[in-house]
């Protein structure tokens, strides 16, 4: 069972996939390794809820892989899929974002120790605008 975060990120992955696989029906990209690279997408989806852990180095290979493979679509890769899967996915961040980014997993920790339901989307949602308010 996925917890609400992993529920959201999986999400987050569904979308993309809708994404990919437009670019293939649209005949965007090279068919037979498109469709390879779908397959271990799929993958994915089906080993995150069942082992976060297990799942998160193929997750970060394969966002990084959209990333460098489909460049027409690198600016549709939700920030919060990099920031999930970590590692090599975080030198696609810039240091301002990665400070965001910070600052919301440390108020998730928080909720998380005090019993509290945690929203991410809505916690990144009211970071962001304080974060724009300070530089203005």
């Amino acid at each position: 069972m996925a917890t609400p975060h992993q529920a959201y990120h999986l999400q987050l992955l569904n979308h993309l996939r809708t994404i990919l696989a437009a670019l293939g029906e649209a005949e965007q990209v090279p068919e037979e390794s498109h469709v390879l690279f779908l397959e271990r997408f799929d993958e994915l989806l089906t080993l995150l809820p069942q082992d976060p852990l297990e799942s998160q180095y193929l997750g970060q290979d394969l966002i990084c892989q959209v990333i460098q493979r489909y460049p027409q679509i690198a600016h549709l890769v939700p920030r919060d899929l990099l920031w999930f899967f970590a590692g090599d996915c975080l030198h696609f961040m810039p240091d301002e974002e990665l400070a965001l980014y910070q600052a919301l997993e440390e108020r998730r920790y928080e909720c998380e120790q005090r019993g509290e339901a945690f929203d991410w989307f809505e916690q990144k949602q009211l970071l962001a605008s304080a974060t724009a308010d300070t530089r203005h």
